[in-house]
């Protein structure tokens, strides 16, 4: 059996980057989080944390890490069990719930689902926001306790859940339009015309290029832009064009203030949520409101 405080002080070095925050955090010394991390290690004969700016788990630290987060779950369930029972209440001090999410979802509609979630239960959250098509790798390495992502195979250990269909348009403003492409979308425009990307992982403009305009092997001058929301102030300054999800740009593309790159062109990724499988009052009540949310606002999944 492991020691629960050599497991908390796994995951707070892990979660707050730092001997010394997770020091605060637990209300200890940076020796007594130093003294109890090599008791793991030793434990475990092998070298859980690389220490640096941040501290990063290695690869035998993260299955301890995600065992870690599996107790403070089971904790902060029991501790709701005896609260309701007038014995202890559970509240904003017990970890925060940690899930990954891609940038679009938080822009759109995950935020109130969240707020529901932590009303119903006094939890707090954190997130770790990565592309949709890489969020499932935060629940591989144990990081995270669920993840929204494009990924419908079950990550081992997990359940999914569909959530919906995310709508994409490609879009720019008029002018943007009328400068690069005055005589329609081509080939040699879309080599000359700057893009926007989120990331170098993102794939969402490469996509639309070559598996919607037909247009392959096409390099293409772009932008990055790591934010959804400045994403889109992009394309309406006519910095470029990309790819934005359909939720933010319907009321600019209802005014004119940004138009479609090519007409009835646009994109569908669906979205699930995973998320260990455990049975977890915490995690019932979370899936329970994504899942919820996502109804309200997300097309069927596909």
């Amino acid at each position: 059996m492991r020691d629960y405080l050599q497991l908390a002080a796994l995951a707070a070095v892990l979660r707050e980057g730092s001997f010394e925050r997770a020091a605060d955090v637990l209300h200890v010394t940076p020796s007594a989080i130093s003294q109890r991390i090599k008791q793991l290690e030793d434990g475990a004969g092998s070298v859980l944390v690389l220490r640096g700016k941040p501290c990063k788990a290695t690869r035998t630290g993260e299955r301890y890490y995600r065992h870690a987060l599996q107790v403070e779950l089971l904790e902060s369930d029991l501790a709701e069990e005896l609260g309701r029972a007038g014995t202890v209440t559970k509240g904003t001090a017990a970890p925060p719930v940690a899930i990954a999410v891609n940038d679009d979802s938080l822009a759109t509609w995950v935020l109130p689902a969240l707020a529901k979630f932590a009303d119903e239960t006094g939890l707090c959250v954190k997130l770790e926001v990565d592309d949709e098509a890489y969020t499932a790798e935060w629940l591989r390495t144990g990081r995270v306790l669920g993840a929204i992502t494009a990924e419908a195979t079950p990550v081992q250990g997990c359940r999914v859940e569909p959530l919906g269909t995310m709508r994409y348009r490609a879009t720019a403003s008029p002018a943007y339009l009328r400068r690069w492409f005055p005589r329609g979308v081509t080939r040699e425009g879309l080599r000359k015309a700057p893009a926007l990307f989120y990331d170098r992982r993102d794939a969402l403009e490469t996509h639309f290029v070559r598996r919607v305009l037909g247009f392959r092997s096409l390099p293409l001058v772009a932008h990055w832009i790591p934010s959804s929301a400045a994403f889109v102030d992009a394309a309406l300054l006519g910095l470029g064009w990309g790819i934005n999800a359909e939720l933010l740009v319907q009321e600019h593309l209802r005014r004119g203030r940004l138009v479609d790159l090519v007409a009835g062109k646009a994109m569908a990724v669906s979205l699930f949520w995973q998320h260990w499988r455990i049975d977890s009052p915490t995690l019932a009540a979370l899936t329970r409101a994504l899942t919820r949310q996502a109804s309200l606002v997300l097309g069927t999944s596909t």
